[in-house]
């Protein structure tokens, strides 16, 4: 390693904490998985890992229940966490549940950093005729991301939460993802 590269190792915070030296931030994030799925199962588990608190927003209770049961431990709430502000970063699961729209609805109303819909970008967006439908109007529908995540070509449960969550983190930083910089 070069002298320089030295110097910026021991002067820069990131580095310190990608080697283990100092602790990442912690409680400046949360992020809410809407809809008990197998993505938001692992969205929860990994954001955890990123400093995320997590919470699950599922209206059923039969499956908030059936959840609570297989995974780890997190926060569970049938409607909008209370409170949600700046630090908040949203991820519906599930673009096709019925309740999808008065889910969402109640969301844009809090003062979310981030909130986004996974879905095939060359396939309609629901979220946007269930909005329209509630009289949402366009530019607070505009407020909603879709497609999610970089793309990386995932197709599992755990790769689409890498990649959503890859996403956010860049969006977080100011990075547009992939591999330019």
């Amino acid at each position: 390693m070069a002298h320089s590269d030295t110097h910026v190792h021991e002067s820069d915070p990131a580095c310190a904490v990608a080697h283990g030296e100092a602790a990442p931030p912690q409680g400046d994030r949360t992020l809410v998985a809407v809809f008990a799925s197998p993505v938001a199962g692992y969205l929860l588990r990994y954001g955890a890992d990123l400093g995320y608190r997590g919470i699950l927003l599922e209206p059923d209770r039969d499956l908030a229940e059936k959840v609570r049961a297989e995974e780890p431990p997190f926060e569970m709430t049938s409607g909008p966490p209370a409170g949600l502000d700046g630090t908040a970063d949203v991820v519906v699961t599930d673009h096709h549940r019925a309740d999808l729209g008065p889910v969402l609805r109640d969301l844009l109303a809090c003062e979310c950093r981030w909130i986004g819909v996974m879905g095939k970008p060359y396939h309609p967006a629901p979220h946007e005729v269930a909005l329209a439908e509630l009289g949402v109007p366009a530019e607070v529908v505009a407020r909603v991301h879709r497609p999610i995540g970089l793309n990386i070509g995932s197709r599992t449960p755990p790769e689409i939460a890498v990649a959503t969550l890859a996403g956010l983190v860049a969006d977080r930083n100011g990075r547009p993802g992939g591999f330019a910089f």
